[in-house]
């Protein structure tokens, strides 16, 4: 497995990037090479992503998620994959958004690519989008606020 950790300071309160992130389906709005991201429930969604130049899809589940805190998931069909999101506040307007996931390339090209940090690279930049984003707008686009963990989920309230 390869290991990816990135991390980049944004400039809002740590519910709003919480929040935001909480915020699956507006991935491909900052996420390069992700076509669609489905929620199906409250802990389970399909991804279909382009991926070393050929489309790949995959489900995955929520482990653990915080408000304001944390989230995790790990992949259940296709492409072993996980990882965690966490979110520090540093100021009542700056929030340190830590990503730190594993995957395992699949194929030459993707082993390629691998070696050559080309995920690395990808990652990096989907977190300074995932900031752009964010901040161009001032605001969260939706959030959820349950909490996952030890089996159980939790709605909002």
């Amino acid at each position: 497995m390869s290991v990816i950790e990135k991390s980049i300071e944004v400039n809002c309160p740590v519910h709003t990037a919480y929040n935001q992130w909480t915020q699956f389906e507006d991935f491909p709005k900052f996420m390069e090479g992700v076509k669609q991201v489905s929620q199906l429930d409250d802990t389970h969604m399909h991804w279909r992503a382009e991926v070393g130049g050929k489309e790949k899809e995959w489900d995955c589940e929520i482990t653990e998620q915080i408000p304001d805190e944390r989230i995790a998931w790990r992949s259940t069909s296709g492409t072993p994959n996980e990882g965690i999101v966490t979110f520090i506040p540093i100021g009542v307007d700056k929030t340190m958004v830590n990503l730190k996931m594993s995957y395992q390339p699949e194929g030459m090209t993707e082993n390629i690519g691998d070696m050559a940090a080309l995920p690395e690279r990808r990652v990096e930049g989907d977190m300074q989008r995932f900031k752009e984003f964010l901040e161009s707008r001032g605001h969260e686009t939706g959030a959820w606020r349950g909490q996952v963990g030890q089996g159980q989920t939790r709605p909002p309230g």
